[in-house]
């Protein structure tokens, strides 16, 4: 799955600091809102119940939370840098700057895996995540994100 097919380049901010994950999920959600449409309240309960069955941090900073939810028709994405880590349980014990919410239908099925595992690659290349973290505008990120995608994919 390409992700310019599943993140818009209004769906991206760089924020100074975020104190929690329940603040992360919450400002994911109005991310979610403004861009797609989707209710902001289910988006942010999804997401802490989704993360209620484990931590979505895979390491070297970079989380990927990610809900299924009822009423989407298509696999949606959002994505945040912040410029001071926080703390999201990771496997590594490394907090996360580098966070890409993934929002999916109920039945997305192989879809939403699909749109996982297309994220996770992008996001395990330390040359890209090094590139992201010194980039403050949102236009450049989601260059950076979805031509790197697309270059893979053809």
């Amino acid at each position: 799955m390409i992700l310019s097919q599943l993140l818009a380049p209004e769906a991206i901010r760089v924020l100074s600091a975020i104190s929690s994950k329940k603040r992360l999920f919450h400002t994911l959600s109005d991310v979610a809102e403004q861009v797609y449409g989707l209710d902001p309240v289910a988006v942010s309960e999804a997401l802490m119940d989704r993360e209620a069955l484990g931590p979505t941090a895979v390491g070297q900073g970079v989380a990927l939370p990610h809900a299924r939810m009822a009423g989407i028709a298509r696999v949606h994405g959002a994505f945040l840098r912040l410029d001071k880590p926080l703390e999201f349980g990771a496997v590594d014990r490394q907090p996360v700057d580098l966070i890409f919410g993934l929002f999916a239908p109920e039945d997305a099925g192989v879809d939403h895996l699909k749109a996982l595992a297309s994220v996770s690659r992008t996001l395990r290349d330390p040359e890209l995540c090094t590139t992201l973290r010194a980039n403050d505008d949102p236009s450049a990120i989601h260059a950076l994100l979805t031509q790197r995608t697309a270059s893979h994919a053809a």
